[in-house]
């Protein structure tokens, strides 16, 4: 989720809160699949899920604001894992089974462009997963049920600061409304952008890179969208969060004391969860004012990070981490700071069951996707 311009290893990343409780709603390119096609929500629409392990009986299609329940343990749900350097995209049970995933084809149109899924988020109605490709600078929308691509913005391979172009894409996001969110690192400019891929908003100056918000942001990586309509705004240049109103104001704007944040993100009591992308890496939670509220950064041994690019606060209060360069995604408890749950083997690249490779992206999954899926004949 954040890569500087000048650098491919790393992506810019962060998520629609779809952590259940508490999120209340949450130029067209080159490539010929510019609309969002109906079998996206309609296939998945009604599929009931089972229930367990105290989970709620959920469908595809059901409203984040709706679930009520979640499983007990690290893991309250399932996780969405983008596996950047495999080129897929999977969900995971907290019993560490793949229950879904996609491979994303060698390119959108024959060409060369670069694939490898950076962020990857749920859309708020549950049906589909929107991710941003850094490297290829692109975004992409892929059908849960259906395995399908249904929507792209973006020519493959090609940057560019035209309508129908990015440079650099980091954490795309599907609004309620439909339109999506993304920040555009490399033009230094966070677009929404409709489902006829006409752009309908934008923050900062393309191609002017300096903090000044509301009106310039400094290689944004992050674009958080806020359950209020706002957006939480992260600054590689400069190491800023800034958040914004629904129109687009500054509520506040901190300076954060770490080298290279990424992907910040609003927990339930209003504080920021940020990670810094280095080695090791850090979490912080900072308070509006801010106040570091909490800090975990392990220097050695198994705890320590390698390049940490998202982390969010799951409903039972822990915190999941991509640890990118240690090819694994870990949950950790910030009472004691000690990791209860990991997906990946620590320091060991690999495409199997077990293994991941640059995990770049994750978000929550409240209800059992899985088992709809199941259900549906896509297992």
């Amino acid at each position: 989720m954040r890569q500087l311009l000048t650098r491919s290893g790393r992506r810019p990343a962060l998520a629609i809160l779809a952590a259940a409780l508490w999120l209340s709603a949450c130029t067209p390119g080159a490539l010929p699949a510019l609309g969002r096609t109906s079998s996206s929500g309609a296939a998945a629409a009604g599929t009931n899920t089972a229930s367990a392990g105290g989970a709620t009986t959920q469908t595809l299609g059901t409203p984040f604001s709706e679930v009520t329940k979640v499983n007990p343990g690290p893991l309250p749900g399932d996780l969405l894992i983008a596996d950047r350097y495999n080129n897929r995209l999977l969900i995971v049970s907290p019993a560490k089974k793949i229950l879904w995933q996609y491979r994303l084809p060698a390119s959108l149109d024959g060409g060369e462009g670069r694939r490898g899924p950076d962020d990857a988020f749920l859309t708020p109605d549950g049906t589909s997963v929107i991710t941003n490709e850094e490297d290829n600078h692109t975004i992409v929308e892929v059908s849960l049920a259906t395995r399908q691509i249904v929507w792209t913005y973006g020519h493959p391979g090609t940057p560019g600061r035209a309508a129908g172009y990015l440079n650099t894409p980091d954490d795309a996001y599907r609004l309620p409304n439909g339109d999506t969110t993304v920040a555009d690192i490399g033009n230094c400019r966070i677009l929404t952008i409709a489902p006829d891929g006409r752009v309908v908003r934008q923050y900062g100056r393309t191609g002017v890179c300096r903090h000044d918000p509301p009106f310039t942001y400094s290689s944004p990586n992050g674009d958080t969208p806020l359950p209020d309509g706002g957006m939480l705004v992260t600054e590689i240049g400069g190491s800023h969060v800034v958040r914004l109103d629904a129109e687009g104001r500054v509520v506040w704007d901190l300076h954060l004391p770490i080298h290279y944040p990424s992907d910040a993100q609003l927990t339930k009591d209003g504080n920021i969860l940020v990670v810094s992308y280095t080695n090791p890496g850090t979490i912080l939670k900072v308070s509006p004012q801010g106040e570091v509220l909490w800090k975990y950064a392990p220097s050695s041994g198994e705890g320590r990070l390698n390049k940490p690019s998202l982390a969010k606060e799951l409903p039972n209060g822990d915190i999941a981490v991509n640890d990118d360069a240690n090819h694994r995604v870990v949950i950790i408890d910030p009472t004691t700071d000690r990791i209860v749950w990991q997906f990946g083997v620590t320091g060991v690249p690999g495409d199997d069951d077990t293994h991941l490779n640059t995990p770049d992206g994750l978000d929550f999954v409240p209800f059992r996707i899985g088992d709809a899926l199941d259900k549906n004949g896509q297992p």
